[in-house]
């Protein structure tokens, strides 16, 4: 059948021997990139190696200011804070805040980049400014305005519910519960971060060949074997990388959060892991548990990208 053979042409290239040609072209691209990864690794290298530095000293204000000296803690700031319970509510409120945010940006990004395949330039233009616009805006601006539009008393969405014939949404706070401040910060996020996703989908779709997808129509495939056979696979690295990209982001969340929840909402029931570190190392001036902190969120990163990366290259065939 036409479908599996394309299918299993996408899913599984067969890697070629490389010619001496394209080693002397890989080498000659090694070199060009050499002096911005330098700089990169420089950039990096550094304030990695402070940051896990700072982790094993009692650092506080005293310290940073010269007035008292740093005292070697070894791992007591890691043992501090795994032993404290809010770090592991917080922990599983930032995984699930950021699970939702990462699959809605996909999920919205995905279906309007589809769409924008399937319209008219008249259409597809203002849907692309529209979206593009969404991204632009900053991410305090964009706080604000939501905050403004779901306002208790004067927000434009209780009053068209109230309009409606929900009347119960009258002067109803969306930011007072757990879940519903979560939720609407979730929507600021989405709505700012799927426009991403939407240009990163939309190219990809737009490159796979139209005479595959005929052949496989004209070959009997129906249009959800069509998509989960030949475009899914032709598409997956550019949607591999737009899920690691909305994972890092949405992980890393900290502006919506801090300014949408008032600093992490009432009694601390919205904090993130961000805003959480934020506290420790600036409002509690304890900067070696806020970079214990740090060094703890950028293992979870790197963990969690790394088993998406080893399981989509899995379900590819790569490996």
């Amino acid at each position: 059948m036409v479908t599996k053979e394309i299918s299993r042409t996408a899913a599984s290239p067969v890697p070629a021997r490389r010619s001496p040609r394209r080693r002397r072209d890989g080498r000659a691209a090694l070199l060009y990139l050499a002096p911005g990864g330098i700089l990169l690794l420089a950039m990096l290298v550094y304030p990695i190696y402070q940051l896990v530095l700072i982790s094993f000293y009692d650092y506080g204000q005293p310290q940073a200011v010269g007035n008292a000296p740093l005292v070697f803690l070894g791992f007591q700031n890691y043992t501090d804070l795994l032993e404290n319970v809010q770090f592991w509510e917080v922990l599983a409120k930032t995984l699930g805040f950021t699970a939702v945010c990462v699959v809605g940006s996909l999920a919205l990004g995905t279906g309007l980049a589809v769409l924008a395949t399937r319209v008219r330039s008249w259409a597809r233009v203002p849907l692309f400014l529209a979206a593009l616009a969404a991204w632009a805006t900053p991410a305090m601006a964009g706080s604000y305005v939501w905050l403004f539009l779901f306002d208790a008393d004067f927000g434009l969405v209780n009053e068209v519910l109230s309009g409606l014939g929900f009347t119960g949404m009258a002067n109803h706070s969306w930011t007072f519960d757990t879940y519903s401040t979560f939720g609407l910060v979730a929507a600021e996020v989405i709505w700012c971060s799927f426009p991403f996703v939407m240009v990163t989908m939309y190219a990809g779709l737009k490159g796979v060949p139209e005479e595959v997808v005929e052949a496989a129509y004209l070959d009997g495939a129906s249009t959800w074997r069509t998509t989960w056979s030949i475009t899914l696979p032709m598409v997956r690295p550019l949607l591999t990388i737009a899920t690691i990209q909305s994972i890092i982001w949405d992980f890393k969340i900290f502006t919506q959060i801090y300014v949408m929840t008032n600093g992490g909402g009432v009694a601390g029931h919205n904090l993130v892991l961000n805003v959480f570190a934020y506290q420790q190392a600036f409002a509690g001036q304890e900067y070696g548990l806020g970079a214990a902190l740090g060094v703890v969120m950028t293992l979870l990163l790197l963990s969690i990208t790394g088993l998406y990366v080893r399981s989509q290259r899995r379900s590819a065939g790569w490996v």
